[in-house]
């Protein structure tokens, strides 16, 4: 148990180390010649996980296509709103109040249908740790609002998959530039090359390569 930073830059209390991460370290040291570098950078740092589907799913969301900032900002605003953020919270609240913490008309409509999703039980939040990472995505998608990139953000945080590649991620397409073409354009072929030497810990790798570019996890 070590401490971590959470999405505000603050010490968090102990948080569990996801059981796979000090051995996805070592083997991604010992395999890789950028990770070696630079996974030792960032110490006792690791990936924090979201214990609630719910909150996790909105708050991927809230992120897509905004800066870090920018979500932190309209996120801490959801929460002032909806202390208790649960579904039937946030359906109480409605689509003005919402609207009101920063979120566009879409984001709005978007969380409103996952709360309804979730009240209503259409999604089988019980089941998703016993199944497999495309079925969870399968699922995922069906609702509106949910790309496979938030779906794959979710496997990370919730479910802390060990083997997620998020190509639609540009935060990742953006680390494998820097770290292993010196900056030069990527495709999505060259990043699955280059992470095709991580397997089983893509996740982790990952995650390394978002703190090259921001040391500080938003998470």
């Amino acid at each position: 148990m070590v401490k971590a930073t959470d999405m505000m830059g603050a010490q968090s209390p102990a948080v569990a180390v996801p059981p796979y991460w000090e051995e996805a370290k070592q083997e991604l040291m010992k395999r890789d010649r950028i990770m070696k570098k630079l996974i030792p950078q960032f110490g006792d740092l690791h990936l924090v996980g979201h214990d609630d589907p719910f909150t996790t799913l909105a708050r991927s969301i809230v992120k897509q296509q905004v800066t870090p900032k920018a979500a932190a900002a309209a996120w801490q605003k959801l929460l002032a709103a909806c202390p208790k953020f649960t579904p039937a919270a946030v359906l109480k609240a409605g689509a003005e109040e919402l609207s009101a913490c920063g979120l566009s008309k879409r984001k709005t409509e978007y969380i409103l249908d996952l709360a309804d999703n979730f009240k209503a039980k259409k999604v089988h939040a019980n089941q998703w740790d016993q199944m497999d990472d495309e079925a969870v995505i399968a699922e995922l998608v069906q609702i509106r609002g949910i790309t496979r990139w938030t779906a794959e953000m979710f496997l990370i945080f919730n479910l802390l998959r060990p083997n997620v590649l998020p190509l639609d991620d540009p935060g990742l397409i953006q680390g494998i530039s820097q770290n292993y073409f010196s900056g030069e354009p990527v495709s999505r072929s060259d990043a699955r090359e280059v992470a095709a030497n991580w397997e089983p810990y893509r996740t982790v790798a990952t995650w390394y390569l978002w703190r090259s570019l921001d040391p500080v996890p938003v998470e």
